[in-house]
């Protein structure tokens, strides 16, 4: 196997679904017309807050689901142990595959005491969209770097028996090298073009970098929506859905 490619994942994903689809949209309305144009070419969709403050986000995973397709609920819960124990309890009704939870080992804690086979717990390590000086603003001392964070917070996150963690593709390399395989790792701030023609997201990687470096899953919203480079959301999606065919192929 290639130095490059070391740490490419093994877990017995379904190619199409490695790609999950950050649904970032105000309406309900937008969403249905996005869900519609992408067809066939996503999988996994990830719903997020701004959606969740729409009044039909259970609706829609709802229709997701009916459709076949897997549901990450994005909302970083994070708030007294007991309520997100029972918002963990709550969410499995609702069919979603994935769900995030932010905050310290006894939040950790009351989530993973209502994962099931069906609803697994991710742990948010750091966003994407901090660097170094943001986490020295939040408080963490200069001495400490990005990537001892983000291990530091995972090692903890699987201790408790989360499932996985989301993480910057930047710094999956160190989790794979000293907290191994077994767990899930999916790494959003992904981008497939130059990021100044998209966003603001500071630590990002490309999606074959981001799978070399040991990523399961990863998370693209505007580089799909905004599509630079091509015709239409679908044509962004389906470009890299052949990227991950070409590097997951048997």
């Amino acid at each position: 196997m290639p130095v490059e490619s070391a740490f490419l994942s093994t877990k017995a994903i379904a190619n199409n679904e490695r790609l999950m689809f950050a649904l970032d949209v105000p309406t309900y309305a937008e969403a249905e017309r996005l869900i519609d144009h992408l067809g066939d070419s996503i999988q996994f969709y990830k719903l997020g807050l701004e959606l969740c403050m729409s009044g039909r986000y259970f609706d829609l995973m709802q229709k997701l689901v009916d459709q076949g397709k897997k549901v990450f609920a994005d909302l970083k819960f994070f708030d007294v142990p007991q309520t997100v124990r029972s918002a963990v309890k709550q969410l499995q009704n609702h069919g979603a595959s994935f769900v995030t939870v932010h905050g310290n080992d006894s939040i950790l804690e009351a989530a993973v005491a209502e994962k099931t086979d069906q609803l697994k717990i991710l742990a948010v390590t750091v966003l994407t969209s901090l660097d170094k000086g943001d986490l020295e603003d939040l408080g963490f001392a200069k001495t400490i770097s990005t990537k001892e964070i983000v291990l530091s917070r995972a090692k903890r996150a699987l201790a408790i028996g989360c499932d996985g963690v989301i993480s910057s593709g930047i710094e999956v390399p160190s989790l794979r090298q000293f907290l191994g395989e077994s767990f899930v790792v999916v790494s959003p701030g992904i981008r497939p073009v130059d990021n100044r023609m998209i966003d603001d997201q500071k630590r990002t990687v490309d999606v074959e970098q981001a799978f070399y470096n040991g990523a399961d899953y990863i998370v693209v919203g505007r580089p799909i929506k905004q599509h630079p480079g091509f015709v239409s959301p679908r044509a962004a999606a389906e470009d890299i859905q052949h990227r991950i065919s070409q590097l997951f192929r048997s």
